[in-house]
């Protein structure tokens, strides 16, 4: 079983790398972008079959080490 978990930092909170890819998008001619939040892709394989299971143990992991949730939110996505 594959776990997706997207980390992005909450809305409200400055995104520098977000930033500077809009101010280099629109240097490079791309105006129609209204913003660039920055995030980060962590992929996991799970060893189980049991989606509920495996979204409880990724969703500790989360909260345990892969996201800031002062500052960070996050999605999960099992397959």
């Amino acid at each position: 079983m594959t776990a997706v978990v997207n980390v992005f930092l909450k809305e409200g909170v400055l995104d520098p790398q977000g930033k500077a890819a809009h101010h280099a998008l629109a240097s490079l001619g791309f105006e129609g972008v209204k913003d660039v939040r920055i995030g980060k892709q962590i992929i996991l394989q799970l060893d189980t079959e049991d989606k509920t299971k495996a979204e409880a143990e990724v969703k500790e992991m989360c909260e345990t080490l892969l996201a800031n949730t002062v500052i960070e939110d996050y999605t999960i996505e099992i397959n």
